[in-house]
């Protein structure tokens, strides 16, 4: 970049923070609202949730083959829904010892699916932040299984390992139990993401090659609607090189992701002004930050540089300003309070990892769990406000399908801005697609949502949802990923999940 375009980004930035109608309001917050390491530390909430600092420790290493992966038993109170035993379930944890890399290693779960494993397909979930570990999914979203307050372990009767075989990563490095000795492990871009994430894959499927031939999607929440598209890519690209071997890809799915900013930063106020947060007068003065955002995310563009920090600063003063005036809202869901500095109490999942038992289970040696990597996150700035639409089309036009779902009561990456960019997108099928009906999603003969779809292509607005729709809405999101991976019509209320109760022997629709 040219000294006049780093000095104008540089001028940009102070010029926004002075001038814009939100100065006033952002100097009345606690400064680690306002300056920018602290602001990292405290924004890791608005795209992730938990943030915390990991202990610089040393590399265990115990010297063995690249890939190492052990069988795990975490003791699951209840019953599985399965005749099947704990061990012939196949529940996983290996590290993988990166390629291309100078010393990272990436962990990862891997649950043998509770239906057909031979057919059912491999699902592959990333979680955002950046920085912020999968486990959050695994224990309170979409795993097998989930924490009870005495910290023993429930099946999860609605876990995505009832129709898929999962696979759960801890990315970039540096995330959850994934670590490196070498600071030139960390990541700044996409490009070092999906490289990464791609020789995992290969890794994996070279073990497990009986899943080799298995329907193949990529999956993931918040900040991976960066990643998701960049790894989905990438897995496309590799397949039509002929390198390594042939991954099955079939489609990715986006839940409240952040995916193309200039798009959905400019939704904030809307969806706040919607929802009652802000009022007409908030929403037009808020408003006046937006064209500065809109420069500062062009100059940012596609690669990620010095401006695209400066964007970030930028943009995100329109979500500080809607936060200062809402007040205490959990802004993941905001029909509630937020409670605590997280918002939510995910407590359990740090006591229960840490555990000397757990990680003796799991592999990881004395390595202490967190959360949420703040040094990741600062990492990525430079990569959060690229736009990761602009590679979807290529995907889709080659027959990759796309669901994008978002729950209706999450600010933070709202259903109204990513449904803005779906349907803004240019690929062959944009104006069948903008015509085509919205229809119900029907979940046990009600309304869960609602669907347009065309194609390749799917919206799904879920009902009753925050930030975390398997969490929020656990039964609608297992049955979404049933019908999208099977092929079956989203609207089509024909197809329900039917297990056996085993405890009460009766049928219930999960």
């Amino acid at each position: 970049m040219s000294l006049r375009v780093r000095v104008y980004a540089v001028f940009l930035l102070f010029l926004c923070a002075w001038t814009s109608p939100s100065f006033a309001d952002d100097m009345r917050l606690p400064d680690s609202a306002r300056f920018p390491q602290a602001q990292a530390e405290r924004l890791i909430k608005a795209l992730n949730l938990m943030p915390g600092f990991a202990d610089v420790q040393e590399e265990y290493d115990d010297g063995g083959p690249r890939l190492v992966e052990r069988n795990i038993n975490l003791n699951i109170g209840g019953h599985s829904g399965s005749e099947a035993t704990l061990d012939d379930l196949g529940h996983h944890a290996g590290y993988f010892q990166l390629e291309h890399t100078h010393a990272a290693k990436m962990f990862y779960f891997f649950f043998e699916s509770r239906g057909s494993k031979a057919d059912d397909p491999v699902v592959l979930w990333m979680t955002g932040g950046p920085g912020c570990s999968s486990e959050l999914a695994v224990f309170y979203e979409n795993g097998p299984f989930k924490i009870a307050d005495n910290l023993t372990l429930v099946w999860n009767d609605y876990g995505w390992d009832k129709v898929s075989n999962l696979i759960f990563v801890d990315q970039p490095t540096g995330t959850g139990f994934s670590y490196s000795t070498d600071v030139r492990d960390f990541r700044h871009d996409e490009n070092g993401v999906s490289n990464d994430m791609y020789d995992f894959l290969q890794a994996f499927f070279k073990e497990h090659p009986k899943y080799a031939n298995n329907d193949f999607f990529i999956t993931g929440e918040s900040y991976a609607g960066h990643y998701i598209p960049a790894v989905t890519s990438r897995v496309h690209q590799g397949n039509k090189d002929n390198k390594g071997l042939p991954i099955n890809l079939k489609g990715f799915a986006i839940g409240n992701g952040l995916t193309d900013p200039s798009i959905q930063y400019k939704a904030y106020t809307d969806y706040a002004l919607e929802m009652g947060l802000i009022t007409e007068a908030d929403y037009k003065r808020i408003n006046k930050i937006y064209p500065a955002c809109e420069l500062s995310i062009k100059l940012c563009g596609t690669k990620g540089t010095i401006s695209c920090f400066a964007s970030y600063l930028v943009c995100n003063s329109i979500f500080s300003s809607i936060i200062s005036i809402a007040g205490n809202i959990n802004y993941y869901d905001v029909r509630k309070q937020c409670s605590g500095s997280l918002c939510y109490d995910f407590s359990n999942m740090e006591k229960y990892l840490n555990q000397g038992s757990v990680r003796d289970a799991l592999g990881v040696g004395d390595r202490k769990f967190v959360s949420c990597s703040p040094t990741v996150y600062e990492a990525m700035l430079t990569d959060w406000m690229r736009n990761l639409e602009v590679g979807i089309p290529t995907l889709i036009e080659d027959g990759i399908k796309l669901l994008v779902y978002a729950g209706e009561y999450d600010l933070i990456c709202n259903w109204l801005g990513n449904s803005r960019w779906v349907n803004s997108m240019e690929w062959s099928g944009h104006e069948d697609f903008t015509k085509a009906p919205t229809k119900p999603f029907l979940v046990d003969d009600k309304e869960a949502g609602l669907i347009t779809s065309y194609g390749p292509l799917s919206f799904l607005k879920v009902h009753d949802a925050g930030h975390m729709v398997p969490m929020d809405q656990p039964k609608a999101a297992l049955e979404m990923l049933k019908r999208w991976t099977q092929g079956s019509s989203l609207d089509d209320s024909s197809e329900m999940l039917e297990t056996v109760t085993r405890s009460s022997g009766k049928s219930s629709l999960v």
